[in-house]
């Protein structure tokens, strides 16, 4: 006997999966610069010389017994000491080291934190499109996810988050800038998710908790883009990060959760996020990570690169007559399925071996995913097959 709903779990991998292991054994097949692989949200840029560094400074230098062993369970306490100075100095949000927890990337930051909030039956909510192991999550520890519609700029609609909102609402997912669409919320949007719950808050008499989701926070590419810190703006915040994507180091699996202090009950908060790290098994995240990022932390990959291919594409794309979300942040390109059916442009795309994901499961059916975080020559010797793909769809002649 094992547990049904795990089992099908492992046996069914989520759709950008499928479509990265298809990509893999395509390239096998007939040679890696025949295929266009856009499915997965792996940086294409190295780490900054300074991870690399810090890391053969650590080995040659450091305690290897301290390196390499355990940590507090909730992350070294002076790497905790670090993150908190980072998020005072750069945000203006003050969160102690005692209510910071470090983890094995955003994806377990978000568990443990619905693990710590949630009771069976309770509701996540997550503006669409969304990424989809939310869902899974929310699953995880017995919640409901539920989805909230997105306006033409695919931004928040405020009118259909209110009404959606109920006595078993309590977390509210933000995620921005946003995977899949590359939408940053603006200032004016955070404020208006806030007023809403401050006033349900009231309302249902206990707190709603807004959990961010930040592995791309630093990846915005036009200066007057700026990216609010959502402590300021909402005390019942919590805040899970990632350098995944802000230093190349999706692999090594390292980030935090940060409570609050002015988040309702925020010591019993913060004790229920070490409970949940302890209960799933993600304590004491990777000791050399967390001594590694405590050197890097503030440092960034070359983020010119993306810019660069946000450019090329967006520009080429919609040359051709695809209806694309201009991206200000992270780096996906989000395009409507010239007919409206993504699977059917997926598998037209694929024809050319154009890969992308279709983004029915981002709660987002006509829109498609396109993964920039590649090579800029990739994007240059795909353009040929987009620009036949367009005139399947009698976009262009």
């Amino acid at each position: 006997m094992v547990n049904e709903e795990m089992k099908k779990l492992g046996n069914v991998r989520s759709v950008i999966r499928e479509i990265f292991e298809y990509c893999k054994v395509r390239k096998a097949e007939i040679g890696k610069d025949n295929v266009f692989d856009f499915s997965i949200g792996n940086p294409s840029v190295p780490a900054p010389a300074i991870v690399n560094e810090t890391i053969a400074d650590l080995a040659a230098n450091y305690d290897s017994i301290e390196l390499h062993g355990y940590t507090s369970a909730q992350g070294d306490a002076r790497v905790r000491g670090v993150i908190s100075k980072y998020i005072s100095d750069n945000f203006g949000a003050e969160v102690p080291a005692n209510n910071i927890y470090m983890t094995c990337g955003a994806a377990a930051g978000l568990t443990i934190s619905m693990k710590a909030l949630c009771l069976p039956g309770d509701e996540v909510m997550a503006f669409a499109p969304f990424f989809p192991e939310y869902k899974v999550f929310s699953a995880n520890c017995g919640a409901v996810l539920v989805p909230v519609k997105s306006d033409d700029k695919l931004l928040p609609d405020m009118a259909d988050f209110e009404s959606k909102i109920t006595d078993k609402t309590r977390i509210v997912v933000v995620n921005s800038p946003n995977n899949p669409s590359g939408v940053v919320y603006p200032e004016s949007t955070i404020k208006a998710i806030a007023s809403v719950l401050e006033k349900k808050q009231k309302e249902y008499g206990h707190p709603v908790y807004i959990l961010c989701d930040e592995p791309y926070r630093e990846l915005v590419y036009d200066k007057a883009t700026k990216v609010p810190y959502v402590m300021n703006y909402y005390d019942n915040t919590l805040v899970c990060y990632s350098w995944s994507k802000s230093l190349s180091i999706p692999g090594d699996r390292i980030g935090y959760v940060a409570v609050n202090p002015k988040a309702a009950d925020s010591a019993d908060v913060y004790a229920a996020i070490c409970g949940a790290g302890r209960s799933l098994g993600f304590v004491c995240a990777p000791s050399m990570m967390q001594f590694v990022v405590e050197k890097c932390i503030g440092h960034v990959s070359d983020l010119s690169v993306y810019k660069t291919n946000r450019d090329l594409l967006y520009g080429s794309l919609t040359e051709y007559g695809f209806d694309c979300v201009y991206p200000d942040g992270a780096f996906y390109l989000f395009v409507k399925a010239p007919d409206g059916d993504s699977k059917k442009f997926f598998e037209t795309a694929k024809k050319h071996e154009v890969l992308f994901v279709p983004a029915d499961s981002f709660a987002a059916p006509g829109y498609v995913r396109i993964a920039y975080c590649v090579t800029t020559e990739q994007i240059k010797r795909c353009l040929p097959a987009f620009k036949e793909i367009a005139k399947e769809y009698g976009l262009i002649k």
